[in-house]
């Protein structure tokens, strides 16, 4: 079962072709760039870097996110409510506190798509 999970992932990463490959289609560039919009703050760009760099249990809670900043707990909370309608991330309330993760496969479509080619980079 977690092999066809894969299947769908990498399916999702070959609709959106490499920047380099060929020109996004209308839908592809909306798609990616509620993506790029997101990450375009330096503080959404931090968040999304700690909570993507979390170890085995892939999530972190947000009490542990707001010390890393000089901005109030309201303000982090925007910010990554931001990430989560983006769909680079998502999260779950457990009592108090909230704790965040990046959603399966963002980070490898994201990838995915400014990859450059390595037969074009040997070619330079």
């Amino acid at each position: 079962m977690s092999k066809q999970e894969l299947e769908i992932i990498d399916q999702d990463a070959a609709c959106c072709p490499a920047l380099s490959a060929a020109p996004l289609g209308e839908d592809e560039a909306g798609e990616l760039a509620k993506f790029f919009k997101a990450l375009g703050d330096p503080v959404r760009l931090r968040l999304m870097s700690m909570i993507a760099s979390r170890g085995e249990s892939g999530e972190v809670c947000v009490c542990e996110l707001t010390p890393a900043f000089d901005l109030s707990q309201p303000t982090i909370s925007h910010h990554l409510k931001l990430l989560r309608q983006a769909g680079l991330i998502d999260c779950q309330r457990r009592g108090t506190w909230v704790y965040y993760w990046v959603l399966p496969g963002v980070l490898d479509r994201l990838a995915a798509f400014l990859a450059t080619p390595q037969a074009a980079g040997a070619d330079a």
